[in-house]
Formats: C-alpha cells, sequence, structure tokens
C-alpha cells in the first residue's frame, strides 16, 4: 500500500454511542478568536451582502455578530469589493463590532491583495480554495502568492477544498492510479480520497512555502451527511490542523437544519471540529442570522457551548388543547435571547440558566423542578393554576390573564439576583 491508499473511513460511525475525548489539533489564533486545541468551538457565518457595498456589509456583519457569530466570512472577488474591506472593518469597530472579518478568494485572490494591500491587512484570515485558486502553470505561483501573501501580513488561512470545485488534474490522477490497482476503489471513494488530498497537499504546500502550521485551518466541503462524516473522520485521523465543518449548501428550512445537525452533530461527537458554520439557505423574507441561531443550539443542546438560556416545553396533546403554553414557551424564548446582550456584560452565567414550559400535570410538576425556573401550566380540565417551581421548590402560584408578564418577571429577577456580577474595587 502506498502512502496516497490510506484506507477510507466507513459511511456509518463505529463509535455511536458516548462521546470520543476531543482530538487535539493545533490552536490558531484568528483576531481576538483561538479556535482548536482545547478552545471552544467558534461559530461562523457568511454574509450574502455585495461587499463593494459598504454599508449593506457592515449592518450586516453587525447583525450576525449580535446573534452570536464569533467569526463572519465576506466575499471578495472584485476590486471594488477589495477596497471596500477596510472601510467595513474601521466602520465595524467604530461601532464596538470587533469580530475578525474573513476573505473569501476564488480564481483571482493572488491578484486582489497585490492591489489592494490595505485589504490583506485589514481581514483576520484568508480562505482560500484549493480546486479554484489557478489552473494548469498557474495554480502553484498563485497559491504560493496567496500564502506569501498571508506570511507577509501575519494572517492565517483556511484551506477550503469544496465537493463542487475539486481538483480536477488531482482527481483525474487519483482516478488513473486507481485503475492499477488489483483491487479498484469505488468512484465515490476515489473523489472522497481528492477532497482529502486537495486540503492535504495543499497544506503542506503552504508549510514548505514558510506558512507555519499554527496559523492553517482545513475544511473539506461535502453536501451529503454521509459523505461529510466519512470525509472528516478520515481527514481527523491523517492531520493534526485545525477543522472547519459545515454542509457546503445545506438546504432551506428544516431540511437545512436537520442535515446539518445530523453530520455535524455525529462528528462534534467524536471530538472532530473546530470551527462550524450551518449553511442554511435562507427562506424569502427571513434574517441571515438564523443560521448563526441554528449553529448555536446544536453547541448547546450538545452540552458543547452555552449562549443563551434553553427553554424546555412540552409538545402538547389532548390535555393541551389551549395554544397558551407554546405561546409562553415563545415569549420566554425570545425574551432571553433579546436580553442576553446585556447579560452577557452583566450577568455573566446567565447563559447556563434552564427555564421548563410545561403544558399540564402530567410531567408539569417533573420537568419544573428539573430546570433552574419552570412552570406547570393547567391542561384542560385542570384548575386554572400554574405553579412555578425555582431550584427544585415550588414558589408560586401564577393565576389570572397576566401569567406571561409575571412569569418573564420572575426570570429577570432570578437572573439579577443569582448571576450578579461582583462590583470590582476602585
Amino acid at each position: 500500500m502506498t502512502k496516497h491508499e490510506l484506507p477510507c473511513a466507513s459511511l456509518i460511525p463505529e463509535d455511536r454511542f458516548g462521546p470520543a475525548p476531543r482530538r487535539a489539533t493545533r490552536q490558531v489564533r484568528i483576531g481576538n478568536v483561538v479556535v482548536g486545541g482545547d478552545a471552544p468551538v467558534v461559530v461562523q457565518s457568511m454574509t450574502n451582502t455585495d461587499t463593494a457595498d459598504v454599508a449593506a456589509t457592515t449592518k450586516q456583519v453587525a447583525e450576525l455578530w449580535r446573534a452570536g457569530s464569533e467569526m463572519v466570512r465576506i466575499t471578495v472577488n472584485t476590486p471594488e469589493a477589495a477596497s471596500a474591506v477596510p472601510k467595513i472593518v474601521d466602520r465595524l469597530l467604530m461601532m464596538g463590532v470587533e469580530v475578525p472579518i474573513i476573505g473569501d478568494f476564488h480564481y483571482n485572490g493572488h491578484q486582489l491583495l497585490a492591489n489592494e494591500p490595505a485589504c490583506a491587512e485589514a481581514l483576520a484570515k484568508y480562505r482560500i480554495n484549493p480546486g479554484n485558486v489557478g489552473f494548469g502553470k498557474k495554480k502553484d505561483l498563485q497559491f504560493a502568492q496567496l500564502i506569501e501573501f498571508a506570511i507577509k501580513y501575519g494572517k492565517p488561512v483556511r484551506i477550503g477544498a469544496n465537493w463542487g470545485s475539486l481538483d480536477q488534474a488531482l482527481a483525474t490522477q487519483l482516478m488513473d492510479e486507481n485503475h492499477l490497482r488489483a483491487e479498484p476503489w469505488e468512484a465515490a471513494r476515489v473523489l472522497r480520497e481528492a477532497l482529502i488530498r486537495s486540503a492535504l497537499d495543499s497544506a503542506h504546500r503552504a508549510l514548505e512555502i514558510g506558512l507555519p502550521a499554527d496559523r492553517i485551518v482545513l475544511s473539506c466541503k461535502v453536501s451529503g451527511v454521509q459523505e461529510l462524516i466519512s470525509v472528516y473522520r478520515d481527514l481527523a485521523t491523517r492531520s493534526d490542523f485545525a477543522l472547519h465543518l459545515g454542509l457546503t449548501e445545506a438546504g432551506i428550512g428544516s431540511k437545512g437544519i436537520v442535515a446539518s445537525c445530523a453530520a455535524l452533530g455525529v462528528l462534534l461527537q467524536q471530538g472532530i471540529g473546530d470551527t462550524i458554520r450551518i449553511s442554511l439557505t435562507p427562506e424569502p423574507g427571513a434574517p441571515r442570522t438564523h443560521e448563526v441561531v441554528v449553529a448555536q443550539e446544536l453547541l448547546q443542546t450538545m452540552g458543547l457551548r452555552a449562549f443563551t438560556p434553553m427553554v424546555t416545553a412540552c409538545p402538547g396533546c389532548g390535555r393541551t388543547t389551549s395554544e397558551f403554553f407554546q405561546e409562553l414557551a415563545k415569549t420566554v424564548q425570545e425574551h432571553v435571547r433579546a436580553k442576553m446582550p446585556e447579560w452577557k456584560i452583566k450577568h455573566p452565567g446567565a447563559e447556563n440558566l434552564t427555564l421548563a414550559v410545561m403544558g399540564c400535570v402530567v410531567n408539569g410538576p417533573g420537568e419544573s423542578r428539573h430546570a433552574n425556573i419552570g412552570i406547570s401550566l393547567p391542561g384542560t380540565g385542570e384548575a386554572p393554576a400554574a405553579p412555578v417551581f425555582i431550584d427544585g421548590e415550588k414558589k408560586v402560584t401564577l393565576r389570572g390573564e397576566n401569567i406571561a408578564r409575571e412569569f418573564v418577571a420572575i426570570i429577570d429577577d432570578y437572573v439579577e439576583r443569582k448571576y450578579d456580577r461582583p462590583v470590582e474595587a476602585g
């Protein structure tokens, strides 16, 4: 077996039960954010504005940051976009938005960085796709130019191979080698190997040029859940570079959410992945920030991070014919998410708060006792009373038309008391 004939991971993970120790990766500093090693998994997003539109792009980056995105990638595809980058970064800093901005380069990145040194300086990281950095004899030269800019300006690089823009020369080479095997691989396996090799070979070339290993992040994105799991499990065994996870095109609505969570959940449970992005197709009129919320909720429900208090709520049944408990659960979730930017500063730790909004007497009191604060609303035919439990003990019973307002006030009071930041001595 040659060094290029490493066995590919099976499509179905073997260790499906229980968390595996997190794989050690190199730490990479990206602006004010550290990824890899024992650092928390970081949430990333991407704008869909025309980067040359400074006002629109600045606005969307700020919205993504306020929603919880810890890094934001923007398209840099034209001279106008490249010249806009430093203006965008300056405006964000004036607004108090200190979020690393990542430049996404395809085809002409070497030219844009050469012509716009202020752009090269302002970006916190460069994303390079080895499948379209250049073609033929120009490929190696243009890739080297991009890496040399990263070295000159002290920037990390994500080498992001993609199923949709795979290095065709490498794919053809590996297909030819496959024909010579005594037992040829299936075509899909060869293409997965080409994707992984594209990232790894490019990373080793970057090292040869002089980019330190602690400035390299890798990604190998595909659109299929099982393919993504297979590719990253294999990639994780073959390098110690920090890894960025995400389906390249997850899809729209519930399909995109389910696909992303299914794939990333398996990998994160196995300790694979240092940054994530949920690449949702926005529904018409939906905010771009939705992908950030999904990423946060994935990490929080897995117990890997805490971003905002999470609400446990029952699904409803024939005992809960009123919609009041659904409305209250929505009100509470929206309230705590809106308050979190303030609580993050004044009441650190409030993101770990657990809440329960239950609809009847069957599981209501029990679930409410498990949460920091829980309410058990009356189901159909039950007495019109809603006991509230705080840290496992029944504290008050709410009645009447102001239950929602009173319950939210109880939450706010609890946060003020339990997560009060001590006044520092002057």
